[in-house]
């Protein structure tokens, strides 16, 4: 005797391999260097159950290519702003690549190699609520672009990018500026493509405001630099280029995302912290001089997160005047000089 009994259609989750699933994963932490499992659910499996990515998780885990840690601190979502939530049991897994499990990215060959290799104690380190933040900012823009019908996805920025602005032989800080990611983005309208790249700088209000000023003025240098052959007798037409140009087709835009430890105050700390930023680059010399050639815009992260990159969140530097303040713009940080 046999019985006969319905079986419910396979859903979205079940349907995807483990070995899709997993190389995701795999890339994408090869990628942004760690992120928590609940950053991991929304870049990847938003519509999927928790429990689907956990069970991929504990597969990779037993297969010796990744690794977890307690985060520090729990990440902060998108939508929760300043609202108070029930503080968590315990904080929430951070996942990173073993050796293994970045050699056999590598061997893939899909992805640019990176040099190097994150360990336990990088991913517990100081900069653990830094790089968070910086894979909130990504993912808050995988996500509007996503509702709006645009192109912008789980491996489309790329962070710490270091780009030259000086010759010499310094301290690598003091020859580069490193961008905390770039971003590639694809605005679709009306069957028109705009295809941009985007420099962020994500502050959690962890540096003084007059070094942020200073890392926002590097990229003016960063604009202006043209490499020059160490031997004269050798430097041709070429050595008029700038460096930027071997790399981006235009001058990205820079986007400064402020951030902080949710507290009563934050909005109004970071509200302030705009201020003296518009302030400070408009008083540096280069800046001014390029304030045509650059497009600058401060916004937080929780305006990013609920209304997206196309509202009017940001706040252009190097327009207007003191007394006259330019409005608030969208992503492309149109307004009058």
């Amino acid at each position: 005797m046999s019985m006969i009994t319905d079986v419910p259609a396979p859903s979205v989750e079940q349907r995807a391999s483990f070995h899709s699933i997993g190389t995701r994963v795999l890339h994408v932490l090869y990628q942004h260097r760690v992120m928590s499992t609940d950053q991991l659910q929304r870049l990847l499996l938003p519509a999927a159950s928790a429990s689907y990515l956990r069970r991929q998780l504990r597969g990779l885990l037993a297969a010796g290519l990744v690794q977890r840690i307690w985060a520090s601190h729990q990440p902060q979502a998108a939508g929760q702003g300043e609202r108070k939530t029930r503080r968590p049991t315990k904080p929430p897994y951070l996942w990173f690549l073993t050796e293994e499990g970045a050699q056999s990215v590598e061997d893939g060959g899909e992805l640019h190699p990176r040099p190097y290799r994150i360990t336990p104690e990088a991913v517990a380190g100081a900069r653990q609520l830094h790089t968070l933040a910086v894979n909130e900012t990504g993912i808050a823009f995988v996500r509007h672009a996503a509702r709006l019908g645009h192109e912008c996805g789980p491996l489309d920025w790329t962070p710490e990018v270091a780009h030259r602005i000086r010759d010499g032989q310094r301290r690598f800080e003091d020859d580069h500026v490193i961008s905390d990611a770039v971003l590639s983005y694809v605005h679709v309208r009306r069957g028109q493509r705009a295809m941009m790249t985007l420099f962020l700088e994500l502050d959690r209000a962890t540096m003084t405001a007059a070094r942020l000023a200073a890392k926002i003025a590097a990229y003016g240098r960063m604009h202006e630099y043209v490499p020059q052959h160490p031997d004269r007798a050798r430097r041709s037409a070429a050595s008029t280029r700038p460096a930027w140009q071997y790399t981006y087709p235009v001058f990205p835009r820079l986007l400064v995302v402020l951030d902080g430890r949710p507290s009563p105050t934050l909005a109004s700390r970071l509200a302030a912290r705009t201020e003296d930023l518009y302030t400070l680059t408009r008083a540096d010399p280069r800046l001014s001089r390029l304030a045509g050639r650059l497009s600058i815009g401060v916004t937080t992260l929780q305006l990013l997160q609920e209304r997206g990159p196309f509202e009017p969140i940001f706040t252009p530097l190097l327009r207007g005047t003191p007394e006259q303040r330019p409005p608030l713009t969208d992503l492309y940080l149109k307004t009058a000089q």
